[in-house]
């Protein structure tokens, strides 16, 4: 027979906690949705007014001054905004394919290759992801100038991409998972005749699947909030993402917190859409690493 759920005190108290913090950290979203909708006066408020948690009207005018100025992509007449929106989407999904997959192949061959310099080259992926940002910011602009990249829109978008490929967290985390291939299975599939890319994609690949699904999470997270690399990559208006869009907002309209909050509500989307979509691979990926130990 099955056990009836008792209510208990654990329970409740488990439930309290849960709601707090559920409550917690959905404020802050629902303070930003809610503020691009809502009049200036309502934003600000003066010494000894109440706080506003509900919009007295809602406008859209924030929004429609969002997407005041215009710019053409692909011939194609659009809001700056949106521009800058499908520039951050580009650079996040490029970032995030390429990063997955170099760091798959890296981290099967460091997990499963035996091959001299193994540990030295994992040793380096270790140290490397100890090196603040910062302290290579100017190598890497003198080198993607040298190459051309910041010539041109589409070239500075690929200056912000390529030093994001090389994350050695994405190594690191596709590595340990790797350990987890049974080398038996691989090498069945040497004899039955399968080449190396065979077996990492029938074999290797589906075992790996959740890790990959964790790692795509991250690098689009972490593409997408990589400020100061777009922020000395992207000088141009076209280049821009929602982040350096939202930022040239706030420095020209100080005051102007409703267009900001606008702009922060339109560039939470594509964040929320992508969990939504991995949240699957992203759950199985941290708990294969918490039983792992």
């Amino acid at each position: 027979m099955k056990k009836k759920n008792t209510l208990t005190p654990y329970r409740v108290i488990c439930a309290v906690i849960l709601a707090v913090l559920a409550v917690f950290f959905l404020f802050p979203l629902y303070w930003i949705i809610t503020g691009s909708v809502k009049e200036k006066s309502d934003i600000i408020i003066k010494s000894g007014e109440m706080v506003k948690w509900i919009p007295t009207t809602i406008t859209w005018d924030n929004y429609q001054r969002l997407f005041k100025t215009g710019t053409e992509l692909f011939g194609i007449g659009m809001p700056m905004a949106i521009r800058w929106l499908f520039n951050s989407v580009f650079i996040s999904v490029v970032a995030m394919g390429l990063t997955c997959a170099t760091s798959s192949l890296a981290g099967y061959a460091l997990a499963k290759k035996r091959f001299w310099g193994k540990g030295l080259i994992f040793g380096l992926f270790v140290c490397a992801m100890a090196l603040p940002k910062q302290v290579i910011l100017i190598p890497l602009m003198t080198e993607m100038s040298n190459l051309g990249l910041l010539k041109s829109v589409w070239g500075s978008m690929f200056a912000v991409i390529f030093p994001v490929v090389g994350w050695p967290f994405g190594v690191f985390l596709m590595k340990q998972f790797s350990e987890n291939i049974p080398s038996s299975l691989l090498e069945a599939a040497r004899i039955d005749g399968a080449n190396e890319f065979r077996t990492f994609a029938e074999i290797a690949f589906p075992i790996i699947k959740p890790g990959f699904g964790a790692l795509a999470i991250f690098t689009f997270i972490n593409s997408w909030n990589e400020y100061p690399l777009q922020l000395v990559m992207l000088t141009q208006n076209e280049a821009k993402t929602i982040s350096l869009g939202i930022a040239s907002k706030l420095s020209e309209m100080s005051n102007d917190f409703g267009l900001i909050m606008a702009g922060a509500a339109l560039a939470a989307v594509p964040i929320i859409i992508v969990f939504l979509c991995f949240q699957k691979y992203f759950t199985q990926g941290i708990t294969m690493g918490a039983v792992k130990g």
